[in-house]
């Protein structure tokens, strides 16, 4: 497909109205200014903060917002077109706009005649007067209107014609921006398509689109509305919304500008923010980041197949479509039973050390590897442990801990570790039994290895139960740790959850001897991590 050249596509963000409407998402007053910062901040040109008439958050955000500054979008407020009952200047709903005191508005109105004579309740005809009526009382008042026409790809296609006489209606009375609604989420890309073209050529208004995603399709339509001429894109941060969600602005916004050349945002500066923005969404909504999400995911440039990472390395576009940085993310790659040498020899070299794929230390360290994988280690998100493997098979391994005993009594909320690690026998009690080892193996470790103390465990996560290729069922303990300045991720498996805890704690600890000794000798440089892949800084 050709190029594009640097035409401006308006965005607005609805993660404040139609995301709030998802499943297990309340926003608190400060969330909702908060996000209206940061999108500010990022280059949305509009940010639809909620419906004013519908409850008392939203207009206690709106009185609130008047004490807000906004740089670059502009603040806009929800609402239905007049009740059928009413005149205009009786509705509440649009007397709430006006008191929300906002310079756009978004008034959505039906255009499926199945909602107007069987929701609605009224005629075709009285419709057409709603919503000639709502909008030009909002423009007399000097709002920027911009109308949703709801559920338009349905309505056009059961009946195209009184469809496009809703859209030239709006028009009529002064629209600034039509936006066309599959709200249902029910089209596909090539009826978006078509349908939008047409409309684009029937009016001369600025056309946009508001896509859902129950087909799965939100993002496909979003752009293929583009491509047959809207101009303006709603959408939410992460595609959070009511049921599967509505159209992910992030994967919008990327594919637009890295993809087809339009104009978006504040351009590549915000362009390369997607994953930042993306993250810090998923923080305040409370909604786990996915690590599949294009472009921005964890995983969205992560390689774990051996042929897949060994091409990469030669050629990065070989298996990416974009390079990563360009949106703030990064490539990984993971060691796994999928793996080849290729995989070892890049996360080696993320600390430092250069290796040949072809040395036959790395081949025994990963033929080690893959027979744990089998037993039920996951390495791709442990990648620590693997490298401790690794250090072992090139000779570069020092032994700093020996443990001679451990065990754990926990009864009646009473939990106690004894370990006797290089000689040193220690007794601990901790909140449990995990905690318990943890405090105990420092306690031992710290009188020969101070620097320990600098060492923190961040995450624990227990995976139960695993089935391993027969009956037995085994426990996989990950743990993530950190320094202050770094962080890494261990693993343990076993058949009991404290052993698999113990060996995840002893590998958290013994990596970052290793790395530390190894720095000291000038054999690696600095590591970080990001998403649970060493990287070298």
């Amino acid at each position: 497909m050709a190029r594009k050249s640097r035409v401006k596509i308006d965005i607005l963000d609805t993660t404040l109205r139609d995301g709030a409407q998802a499943a297990n998402v309340s926003f608190t007053l400060n969330d909702k200014i908060r996000i209206v910062q940061l999108l500010d901040e990022w280059g949305v040109d509009y940010i639809e903060g909620g419906w004013p008439g519908s409850n008392p958050k939203d207009e206690e955000f709106f009185a609130k917002m008047k004490e807000v500054s906004l740089t670059h979008a502009k603040l806009a407020a929800f609402s239905s077109t007049r009740r059928k009952e009413l005149s205009a200047k009786e509705d509440p709903n649009l007397n709430a706009i006006l008191k929300a005191d906002v310079p756009v508005a978004v008034l959505f109105g039906k255009s499926w005649t199945l909602h107007v004579t069987q929701v609605l309740k009224t005629t075709k005809e009285d419709n057409l007067d709603i919503v000639y009526d709502s909008i030009s009382y909002l423009k007399s008042h000097g709002l920027e209107v911009i109308f949703d026409a709801e559920h338009f790809y349905q309505g056009y296609m059961e009946d195209p014609e009184y469809a496009l006489s809703v859209v030239k209606t709006a028009e009529e009375a002064g629209a600034d921006v039509i936006a066309l609604a599959d709200t249902n989420g029910g089209t596909l890309p090539h009826q978006v398509f078509e349908i939008t073209s047409k409309v684009v050529s029937s009016v001369k208004v600025k056309v946009g689109v508001h896509m859902h995603n129950d087909s799965g399709t939100a993002v496909a339509n979003s752009l293929m509305g583009v491509l047959a001429g809207a101009r303006h894109v709603q959408g939410t941060v992460n595609g959070i919304g009511e049921r599967t969600g509505n159209a992910d602005l992030i994967q919008i916004v990327a594919n637009l500008f890295l993809k087809l050349g339009y104009d978006v945002l504040k351009g590549e500066e915000s362009i390369r923010r997607l994953k930042e923005i993306s993250k810090r969404i998923y923080e305040i909504t409370g909604i786990p980041p996915n690590p599949y999400q294009p472009f921005v995911g964890d995983n969205a440039f992560t390689h774990k197949a051996g042929v897949h990472a060994d091409a990469v390395m030669k050629v990065s576009r070989a298996y990416e479509h974009i390079d990563p940085s360009l949106v703030g993310n990064a490539r990984r790659f993971v060691v796994s039973e999928l793996a080849g040498t290729s995989n070892l020899q890049t996360l080696l070299k993320g600390l430092g050390i250069e290796m040949d794929k072809k040395d036959e230390r790395l081949k025994e360290a990963l033929k080690e590897i893959k027979a744990l994988e089998n037993k039920g280690y996951s390495f791709d998100v442990a990648p620590a442990s693997a490298i401790l493997i690794a250090l072992r098979a090139l000779g570069l391994y020092t032994d700093f801990i020996k443990v001679d005993y451990w065990k754990v009594v926990s009864e009646n909320d009473l939990n106690i570790a004894v370990v006797k690690v290089n000689g040193q026998l220690e007794v601990a009690e901790g909140v449990g039994p995990v905690h318990a080892v943890d405090v105990a193996l420092r306690k031992a470790l710290t009188k020969v290895y101070p620097e320990l103390e600098k060492v923190r465990l961040t995450d624990y996560r227990v995976l139960l139960p695993t089935e391993i290729k027969s009956t037995e069922s085994v426990v996989r303990v990950t743990i993530e740790f950190s320094d202050g300045e770094s962080s890494w991720r261990t693993e343990g498996v076993s058949t009991n959850l404290i052993d698999a805890s113990v060996k995840a704690l002893l590998d958290g600890i013994d990596y970052y001897l290793q790395v530390r000794n190894l720095r000291a000798k000038g054999v690696i440089g600095m590591v970080k991590v990001a998403g649970g892949a060493l990287q070298h800084a």
